[in-house]
């Protein structure tokens, strides 16, 4: 639940996300392949690709190319100021697919390459949206505090 909370809008968004990650795994159990990886792992990637398929389905990514996307600058000490959850209900009030790529590079982990290849954009879009994410909630942030 907690991964899917992270791509979810709301808690309802999250369960629905949940409900078809759990209906996939145990309609593909039998694929499930010990000597490639853990359980956890293999079911994490697919509560994930599943968010991401309820995401396409929710918006259209813009297929922005920005070659070079400026980095905000992001002051750290209002960032410290302000508590995990209000961050997370300011991340869910990005817009789909910016919310989308900012979860998989700042919170998972991938790269913009992996990321571009999971959405079907562009590296520069995947680049572009993470740069967008950041202005944006520097700019949320800066008001709450």
């Amino acid at each position: 639940m907690a991964i899917a909370m992270r791509y979810a809008m709301d808690e309802h968004e999250a369960g629905d996300i949940l409900g078809q990650a759990f209906v996939k795994m145990f309609r593909s159990i039998q694929s499930f392949d010990a000597s490639k990886g853990n359980f956890h792992g293999w079911l994490k990637r697919i509560v994930i690709n599943e968010a991401l398929d309820h995401i396409k389905q929710r918006s259209r990514f813009s297929n922005l190319e920005l070659e070079a996307a400026e980095e905000p600058f992001v002051n750290n000490s209002i960032i410290e100021k302000t508590n995990a959850a209000a961050i997370l209900r300011l991340v869910r009030q990005l817009p789909p697919a910016t919310h989308a790529v900012f979860v998989l590079y700042a919170i998972d982990g991938y790269t913009h390459k992996e990321i571009a290849a999971q959405l079907h954009i562009s590296e520069g879009t995947s680049k572009w949206h993470l740069s967008e994410a950041r202005k944006i909630l520097q700019q949320k942030i800066t008001t709450i505090n």
